[in-house]
């Protein structure tokens, strides 16, 4: 076997380790990074294709797959199962060459220590091109097939948005855009423009967000002027919409902070002698958090802790400006994060809307009375939306949720929901909330 060869097999063996690690229960930003390591520079962004596109597609690939085999893969095959979804993706979804992709997806099971699975897969694989008029007449009415989603959720999506769920759905299926926004302390978005023409790159200002700028297609942050100096992060539109809510303040609290995008926005936007404060309750996290302000040149007080117990935390000096982006479900970013499709489920939904409660009502007592909370998530479900910002405003008569007439998306009953794909963005919902 050659050498262009044995890199062709391993990078397809490498991706189904990394799709049988997430259906196992890993993150793809933890299972990729190893994997990515062990194939040659040249194959790393291929194996980010066949990972990434797997698992975007991975129920409609399943369903397929399912209906292929005569008989279940056993639990122990995981990663054989995952090799047959990658190569279903390639003849789907990619310009490979069918015949290189069965060629490649039968040496695999080699690399994977399954030879005796090369005569299945070569079996299958090519009945999947045969048969494919037949296949897809016989899963049109399978909910996972026709959404590519779980199906618990496509049906969530439908009942909270019965008109616009299919639209959701396929831009959760599409690739996301690569979209920056400038450091305003530092430079302007015209200026940056200008940088960018000059490195060859091609870009757009954002249409809602003063600081946002999309490229033309996704770029290695290193390519990016002057990123290491600070001029400019990677932010999406919708999560760029939150700072300006919030500012100016001067005494400010970020909860939940990590990565440290919008932390980073909020100092970008506060007056000078401002005082943030940034909690996370991961270490590993909060240092993510130090190096995106190293890297901007801004300082918080960063602190590993529970923002939902302030008491072992707060000094008890009210703040006059709160961003709560509580963890969720992340419904509102699958195109970005497309093993949450994997990783998420039905239960989990009431179990965040619960702690999402909790941060709410505790981070309430440390506002300010005149101030103002920002209640934000990337979930698109009204469970961990509306229904979580009600809980307070039934048990609180000082908290008032204001108009967002500013935030593009539909309004709801508290705040506003930008759905996934409005102006090619990510899915985000706000409601700001001012204590009377």
């Amino acid at each position: 076997m050659t050498t262009e060869a044995t890199e062709a097999t391993e990078v397809r063996a490498a991706a189904a380790r990394v799709v049988a690690a997430v259906a196992g229960g890993e993150s793809l930003d933890a299972a990729l990074p190893r994997e990515a390591a062990r194939v040659v520079a040249r194959d790393r962004a291929l194996l980010a294709e066949l990972c990434y596109g797997t698992l975007r597609w991975y129920p409609r690939l399943t369903a397929i797959l399912d209906r292929l085999l005569a008989r279940p893969l056993k639990s122990r095959d995981g990663d054989l199962r995952a090799l047959l979804a990658t190569a279903l993706y390639q003849l789907e979804h990619t310009r490979i060459p069918p015949h290189a992709v069965v060629h490649e997806t039968v040496a695999a099971c080699r690399a994977l220590a399954k030879p005796w699975a090369t005569g299945l897969v070569n079996a299958l694989l090519r009945n999947a091109q045969r048969r494919r008029p037949q296949l897809d007449a016989a899963l049109a009415e399978d909910l996972a097939y026709r959404s590519a989603h779980p199906p618990w959720l496509a049906r969530l999506l439908a009942a909270d948005w019965p008109r616009e769920a299919e639209a959701v759905m396929v831009a959760n299926n599409a690739r996301a855009p690569m979209t920056l926004r400038i450091n305003q302390r530092r430079t302007d978005r015209a200026a940056y423009l200008e940088l960018l023409a000059a490195a060859g790159i091609e870009a757009r200002p954002a249409t809602h967000s003063a600081a946002g700028i999309l490229l033309g297609s996704p770029r290695a942050v290193a390519e990016l002027p002057g990123f290491a100096a600070g001029l400019v992060s990677v932010q999406d539109e919708a999560a760029q919409l939150c700072a300006p809510l919030l500012a100016p303040g001067q005494r400010l609290l970020d909860a939940c902070c990590a990565p440290g995008g919008k932390t980073g926005h909020l100092l970008e936007l506060a007056p000078d002698g401002a005082e943030l404060v940034a909690i996370d309750n991961s270490r590993q996290r909060l240092a993510l958090v130090a190096d995106n302000l190293d890297r901007l040149g801004l300082q918080a007080r960063l602190l590993d802790a529970d923002a939902g117990a302030p008491e072992t935390w707060w000094d008890g000096t009210p703040f006059d400006r709160i961003l709560l982006d509580a963890p969720c479900s992340a419904t509102g970013v699958l195109r970005r994060h497309p093993d949450i499709k994997l990783l998420r489920r039905a239960g989990d939904i009431a179990k965040l809307a619960a702690a999402q409660r909790r941060l709410l009502l505790a981070l309430w007592e440390l506002l300010a009375p005149g101030g103002l909370l920002l209640y934000a998530t990337c979930s698109v479900l009204c469970a961990e939306n509306d229904a979580v910002v009600a809980t307070l405003t039934a048990a609180r008569a000082d908290a008032r949720p204001l108009p967002l007439p500013g935030i593009p998306g539909a309004a709801t009953a508290a705040g506003r929901q930008w759905l996934p794909g409005t102006d090619d963005n990510d899915g985000f919902y706000y409601a700001l909330l001012e204590k009377r």
